[in-house]
């Protein structure tokens, strides 16, 4: 790691390898990727169940924010939550995204397993 600039971010070396761009240890030592992993959205305690076309050239998905879960436990409730719809989906950012418009279904089952969901949107 001869002359380097100082303005420059050091981001590959053939001595250390892959370099973290925030924290600039090596990527096996990385404390800033565990620090991000599965945190939980701050809101105002709702969960939240709405439709969105934005972004998806009119396709329409129900998203549903504010859940209180980590990264695991929402991934398990998304999987049962799209079988139930029969449809596919993600978790992005602590928003479970189910395809299709769903809402009614997803706040009748979340209300069921013990959420107290709210239809929002239009």
């Amino acid at each position: 790691m001869k002359d380097r600039d100082p303005n420059s971010k050091l981001v590959y070396s053939t001595e250390l390898g892959k370099i973290c761009s925030s924290c600039g240890k090596q990527s096996a030592e990385c404390i800033c990727k565990k620090k991000r992993k599965y945190t939980i959205p701050k809101g105002d305690g709702k969960i939240r169940v709405e439709k969105s076309t934005k972004g998806r050239k009119g396709k329409g998905v129900s998203l549903i924010s504010g859940l209180p879960l980590k990264g695991p436990s929402l991934k398990e409730l998304a999987k049962k939550l799209k079988q139930k719809c029969g449809t596919g989906g993600t978790v992005k950012n602590g928003v479970i995204e189910i395809q299709g418009d769903h809402r009614d279904f997803l706040v009748e089952h979340l209300n069921t397993l013990g959420y107290k969901t709210v239809k929002a949107g239009g």
